[in-house]
């Protein structure tokens, strides 16, 4: 299995920001500790509200991965961007940054990162919608939607 490249944003931000799916509940859990106990620099946002054009990246690569965008620098994703995330955050979490960013711990981190993709619908705080396509959940609100017509 290959990893996704890491490609630079054409756009410029303002500060670093760190984009996770909002339409599930465990990567929105995962999105809240972060905000209460991991002392990062970055905008943790929900990648369905951020704007994606402007950032550099697509909603294919949000929707596979959390990504991080630097300010300057190149977006990574998946464990890398986690591995970023925490190298920001200073103070003990740095260490750990560094260490998931090594490129032997990161080709362990890829297979378990896209396990607990496939499986966040049934782990702590994951519901059914957590296991949807972005397509399939947009369909599905369609369909609501023009149900409660």
């Amino acid at each position: 299995m290959t990893t996704p490249r890491a490609t630079t944003h054409t756009g410029r931000v303002a500060s670093n920001v760190f984009l996770f799916d909002g339409d599930c509940a465990f990567c929105t859990s995962c999105a809240r500790f972060i905000e209460r106990r991991i002392p990062t620099t970055a905008r943790v946002v929900a990648w369905q509200f951020a704007d994606l054009d402007r950032l550099g990246v697509t909603a294919e690569a949000a929707e596979a991965a959390v990504q991080w965008i630097p300010s300057a620098g190149p977006v990574a994703a998946g464990p890398a961007a986690i591995a970023d995330l925490l190298a920001d955050a200073g103070s003990y979490w740095r260490p750990l940054g560094l260490l998931l960013g090594t490129r032997p711990v990161l080709r362990v981190a890829w297979p378990a990162y896209r396990w607990i993709a496939r499986n966040r619908h049934r782990l702590p705080g994951g519901t059914p919608a957590c296991s949807l396509s972005q397509a399939e959940r947009e369909r599905q609100r369609a369909a609501a939607l023009n149900a409660d017509l």
